[in-house]
C-alpha cells in the first residue's frame, strides 16, 4: 500500500494488457497536460490562462503519480511509452491545434517506433 491506497496489482504482478493500458493513460495525461499548458499560453484572459495552467498542473501531477504507482521497472517499459507518447502527442497536435503531420515527422516517428520495438523486444 502506497499513499494509503491499495496496490494496483495483486502480488506485485501486472499483466501486459494492464501495463499497456496504464501506459496509454499516462501518455494521454502527459501529452494532455502539455496541451493544456500550451492552450494556457495563448488564452485570451488572465483568468482563462490561470485556469488552464491549474488544470495542466493537475493533469501532469496525475501523470506523475500514475506512472510511478505500478510495481514496474519503468526503464524496461520506456520503449513502449515513448511510442505511445509520440502517437498521442501527434494526435493531439492534429485534433486540438490543427498541426499537420509532415514527412519529417513521419520519418522521425518511424524511427521512434523502430527504437521502441528494439527496446521492447530485444532480449
Amino acid at each position: 500500500m502506497a499513499d494509503g491506497i491499495p496496490a494496483i496489482s495483486a502480488g506485485g504482478f501486472l499483466s501486459r494488457t494492464a501495463a499497456f493500458l496504464i501506459l496509454t493513460v499516462c501518455a494521454l495525461l502527459e501529452a494532455g497536460g502539455d496541451a493544456l499548458a500550451r492552450k494556457g499560453m495563448h488564452a485570451a484572459t488572465s483568468t482563462g490562462r490561470l485556469a488552464l495552467y491549474i488544470c495542466a498542473a493537475a493533469v501532469l501531477f496525475a501523470y506523475g503519480w500514475l506512472v510511478n504507482r505500478p510495481p514496474w521497472s519503468f526503464g524496461s517499459l520506456l520503449g513502449v511509452y515513448v511510442v505511445l507518447f509520440f502517437v498521442v502527442a501527434q494526435l493531439l497536435g492534429v485534433l486540438v491545434f490543427g498541426d499537420r503531420v509532415t514527412l519529417p515527422i513521419l520519418a522521425g516517428g518511424s524511427l521512434i517506433v523502430a527504437g521502441g520495438l528494439v527496446i521492447t523486444l530485444w532480449r
